[in-house]
This record gives structure tokens, sequence and C-alpha cells, in this order.
């Protein structure tokens, strides 16, 4: 597998690309994972299509290596575009602020592959694939015709302020079942009134998107009707112990409005981190707390869902 990066178009940040390459794979240490990767590797033409994946909030391309191995052998190229102001480098401008900029990001991020000279001849881009993982979830809806807005945020928060209390604050803190309990959720909810009263709706389309899979999508604030009849083929992942975006305000309503949309695969007992692959080591403190491993979940399952989401691009992105 080749990995490269190239610079995005203004005024977006860098896009990693992993892809088929003749060249030999070496170590390759980035951060806390070494990687075997063919760095500025020799590009081969596999089967000419390109799958874009949206990392999550403060993500990077690394966390997404498995699946892109699992893509890349199957003859895809994968194009991971930095969110601005919501990726490893800088996590300054996380949630609505970044899902308005994503859904664009990647039809720039398409652009800029597209018009790289050792990509170009390789590719075909009337089809191309998107997949994301939570934030990153949230932009695949965005593209498969999602429309969404901060005041539905605002107003779930509202409604259901404790039982989906990360969805709301993020990292910020968490509750513990003491006594500033009521303080943190009122607090949270006047930052949330203040900040979250914009009920435009968004929404972008990019005809180059032909098949979208989300993984433990951020959906709470979705206008649901808006996803019944997704305008290309729409697929979810979802794990039943996410405590970051709880299931039943998120995945679920969406494969209840959708009933054409396919669950690719279910995790019992995984958590929000079940599909970052690698997982980064050593986490501690909250953000351990939601992305490690629940008890019970067994990662060997993850190489099969790898090639399910794989084979959802093939079927849907095969050449007439």
């Amino acid at each position: 597998m080749g990995l490269t990066e190239i610079i995005g178009k203004a005024p977006d940040g860098p896009v990693t690309i992993y892809y088929p390459s003749s060249s030999e794979a070496q170590p390759l240490k980035r951060g806390s994972f070494t990687l075997q990767l063919a760095v500025q590797g020799t590009p081969v033409r596999g089967n000419g299509r390109l799958v874009v994946i949206s990392h999550g909030s403060g993500g990077s391309p690394w966390v997404h290596a498995d699946l892109a191995r699992t893509m890349v052998e199957a003859g895809f190229v994968v194009a991971l575009p930095e969110h601005r102001g919501d990726n490893y480098k800088d996590d300054s401008s996380p949630g609505p602020e970044s899902w308005k900029l994503r859904p664009a990001e990647v039809s720039r991020a398409i652009d800029a592959v597209g018009q790289d000279s050792r990509f170009a001849p390789l590719l075909t881009l009337d089809k191309v694939g998107m997949y994301g993982m939570s934030a990153g979830g949230h932009t695949a809806l965005s593209l498969a015709g999602g429309s969404w807005s901060p005041a539905r945020l605002r107003q779930h928060c509202e409604a259901h302020i404790a039982d989906d209390f990360q969805t709301c604050v993020g990292l910020m803190t968490r509750l513990t079942g003491g006594l500033l309990d009521g303080l943190k959720k009122t607090i949270a909810l006047g930052v949330i009134r203040s900040r979250f009263d914009d009920a435009r709706a968004y929404t972008h389309a990019d005809p180059r998107i032909a098949a979208v899979v989300a993984g433990v999508p951020l959906a709470a604030d979705f206008d649901m009707a808006s996803l019944a009849a997704p305008r290309v083929p729409l697929a979810l992942v979802t794990a039943r112990q996410d405590k970051w975006l709880v299931p039943r305000f998120h995945s679920d309503l969406v494969l209840q409005a959708c009933t054409a949309c396919e669950r690719l695969a279910d995790f019992p007992n995984g958590g929000h981190g079940a599909l970052l692959s690698p997982l980064p080591p050593g986490l501690t403190g909250l953000v351990g707390e939601l992305l490690n491993d629940p008890p019970g979940f067994d990662r060997s399952e993850l190489p099969a869902v790898d090639r399910k989401i794989t084979a959802f691009f093939r079927k849907h992105l095969a050449a007439r």
C-alpha cells in the first residue's frame, strides 16, 4: 500500500492518499503507530475508483489505515482530507462549525486527487465512494442527501441532555451521578442555547458521490425525512455500547427512517472507538472511557467488517 500527501484545494489542508503501489513497503512511524507503507511509492492502476474517508473529531489518517488497506487490496484509491479546525493537529472548532465545512472539503479533496498527475490517469471519478466515522459519519449522511441544522441539535439536547450528554458537550466534562450533575446540565444547556440557535437547513450535493457508509454517525440533528430515501445507496455500521453517540438517538433513528438502508454490521459489545483501527494506545481519562474497547469486545471482528464495507463500495461503484 502506497502513501502520499497532496496539497488540498484552497483553503483546505492536506489530503492523505493510500493507493495500490508496486513499490516495497517499509515500516513507517506516525505518532504512536508503526505502519507498513510504501511512502511515495509508484502508483499502479487498481479498479479505477476512489473512496473518500472523513475522519471523526480530532481524527487522523492513521486510525483508518486498516480499513484503507482492505480497500487498497481491492483496488481502490483512498483519500482522507484533513478537516479544518477538527483534526489531530488542530481541534479548535469541532461541532457544527466544522460540520458546515466538511462536505465541501470532501468535494474539494476529490478535485485535488483528480488533478494530481499521478492519480488522474488511474481513476474515473463519475462514481466515488464516501465513508465517514462519528463526526465523519455526520459528513457521510450529509453527502447521502441529509439535511441538518444546529437548532435541531439544540432541541435534541434540551430533550435528552442527561441520556445523550457526551453528544451535547463532547469532551468538556461528564456526568458522574454526583451533586454537580445538575449544575453541569444547566451550564451545558445555557451554552448550547446561546451557540446553536441557527435553524437554517444545511445540505451539500456532489453528483460524483455514488455510495455512502456511515460508521457510528452523529445524526440527532438531521431531519430524518431527508434520510428516508437517500439519493445514493446508504449503509451504516453501529455499536451498541457507544457512550459518546448513543445509538437510539443517532444511528438507530436513521435506520428506522430509511427502510432501504443497510446495516452492514452491529457490534453488540463495541464502543464508539470500535471502528478505529489501529486504535490509539494509552488513551486515558474521558477520551479513554469513550474510545477504549468495552469488556467483551473482540477486535478480531474488524477485518470482516472492513471487507463488508469494501464489498459495499465494490458493488455500488462498479463500472458499467
